[in-house]
């Protein structure tokens, strides 16, 4: 099992979390969070002020995969979520030793 960390833009999550329905993933955890990369943020004017926003918007999807469907989950990322510049973000692959449910105890990827 593979856990994936995906940090991308608001603007495509819709469309990630649809094309990821579509090959089937049945469930993710979707956190709203703030951060940069590279780009280290920007300017913007209110008010006549000038501010600097260096914490930007992303939304960062968690999901525990069996292997067999990493990736084609990771394909279907990749193609949903690339706008092609800079800020687009980033997945993250980690080895997941044991899942357990609680309500009953299933062990493994019967447990996802």
């Amino acid at each position: 099992m593979m856990k994936l960390e995906a940090i991308i833009q608001p603007s495509r999550f819709e469309s990630v979390k649809d094309a990821l329905r579509e090959i089937g993933v049945e469930g993710m955890t979707v956190i709203e969070v703030r951060g940069h990369g590279r780009q280290k943020g920007h300017t913007e004017v209110y008010r006549g002020r000038e501010y600097t926003v260096d914490l930007l918007p992303k939304i960062k999807i968690e999901m525990i995969l069996p292997d067999k469907i990493v990736q084609s989950v990771v394909d279907t990322i990749l193609r949903t979520a690339k706008t092609g510049k800079i800020g687009d973000g980033k997945i993250f692959l980690s080895r997941i030793d044991d899942a357990i449910r609680i309500r009953n105890d299933e062990r493994g990827e019967s447990a996802l």
